[in-house]
């Protein structure tokens, strides 16, 4: 654990520099009923090694003005180049160096229940999770979850957000504890007052992993998580717990495996805009290929996608072509009326029996993967509408 903290948690160097950055910030931007907090795992000191991102909450007096993201936008553009982003409120991107400083609009509340909208709650969740005195049991779970693939709320990865792992942990006391409680868990875990869990709202129970939020007694933490994520961080604290090993901290890079199969691999220019919006169209793009492919009979042995600013795509398939015909099946022998009608509808085709069944052969429109792909990626709507860019790279 101590080599694994090493590498994990943010140098010296990094703190002078995220600091700095944050304290020139502060000097700039001055708006009247208007506070800023630092919010985040930096807000929060659970932060890793090499985090380039830094929220900044612009906090507004209620009724002080009519639009308080328009009124963030114009004092951010007296100093910076802005990059507006559209949410429930609109908030903003600013680069300074190699650093993202996201800057959200909220309200001045006194207590959750007063929120607008969910991002007027989120220094209630700092002030929580400040008060955790060893933050490095979280440095060392958002480790674990990064390099299980399990970490993020986004809508295409449907994982356990910073947040959620800041609060497993903190229930849970040390990252060794909360090993060995995930390894337990079942197909659905609840944590928090069962009579709170029972009055929750039905949309917000779905999700295998109920926790209540503790700054906020109806909401629960985990509603995005998904089943296969809840999944996998299970199976990866038994690995861990039966096999404990330091790599289990670090993610693998994303490499394209060696095949002697045939592999086709895309290269995704994504569309602009929000990055939650953007990561699902691609995420569908790469379902979508993949679901065309098994329903043309194609073999697909694996298939795997990586986004930083491009995206890449690979599809690994049989390198066996496809027969020129397919079987096309009809009804079981036993229900007349239909092989009637079968039989009607194709009298102009030879008609094969096979056990208890009947079926024609049909000319198959597709027997080569690569060239089935291609020609997906040209003239496929469903595709053509999510991505900005698509092309083969191999």
């Amino acid at each position: 654990m101590k080599k694994v903290l090493e590498r994990i948690k943010p140098t010296r160097r990094e703190k002078i520099k995220i600091n700095k950055i944050i304290k020139d910030f502060y000097k700039k931007i001055k708006i009247k009923h208007c506070e800023l907090i630092l919010g985040g795992s930096i807000g929060k000191d659970t932060w890793v090694h090499n985090n380039h991102d830094i929220d900044i909450y612009a906090r507004f007096t209620p009724k002080k003005y009519k639009n308080i993201s328009k009124t963030l936008e114009k004092e951010l553009r007296k100093h910076f180049k802005v990059k507006k982003l559209h949410g429930s409120r609109d908030y903003f991107n600013i680069k300074i160096d190699n650093y993202t400083i996201e800057v959200i609009p909220i309200l001045k509340i006194k207590k959750p229940s007063e929120a607008e909208n969910i991002t007027d709650i989120s220094p209630f969740h700092t002030k929580y999770v400040r008060k955790f005195k060893n933050k490095d049991e979280i440095r060392l779970a958002k480790a674990f979850f990064r390099a299980q693939k399990v970490y993020g709320a986004e809508s295409y990865i449907k994982g356990f957000s910073g947040y959620l792992v800041e609060l497993l942990t903190i229930h849970y006391q040390t990252f060794n504890n909360l090993i060995k409680n995930i390894a337990k868990w079942k197909s659905k875990t609840l944590i928090g007052d069962a009579n709170v869990i029972k009055e929750l709202n039905k949309s917000k129970k779905t999700s295998p992993l109920i926790f209540i939020d503790p700054t906020d007694q109806r909401r629960n933490a985990a509603a995005a998580l998904s089943k296969e994520k809840y999944n996998l961080i299970i199976k990866a604290a038994k690995k861990y717990l039966k096999h404990p090993s330091d790599l289990f901290f670090y993610q693998e890079e994303f490499r394209i495996p060696e095949t002697k199969d045939k592999i086709t691999i895309l290269e995704v220019i994504p569309l602009k805009g929000k990055k939650d919006v953007i990561g699902s169209k691609l995420l569908y793009t790469f379902n979508y290929i993949k679901k065309q492919l098994k329903n043309n009979d194609f073999k697909l042995k694996k298939a795997d996608w990586n986004w930083n600013q491009k995206a890449i795509f690979y599809y690994i398939t049989d390198k066996k072509v496809l027969s020129s015909k397919k079987r096309h099946y009809g009804p079981p022998l036993t229900n007349k009326k239909a092989v009637k009608e079968f039989r009607k509808k194709w009298k102009n085709k030879k008609i094969h029996k096979t056990g208890n069944k009947i079926y024609i052969n049909i000319p198959r429109k597709h027997t080569i993967a690569e060239k089935y792909i291609q020609q997906l990626i040209q003239k496929d709507k469903n595709i053509k509408t999510k991505v900005k860019k698509i092309k083969v790279l191999k």
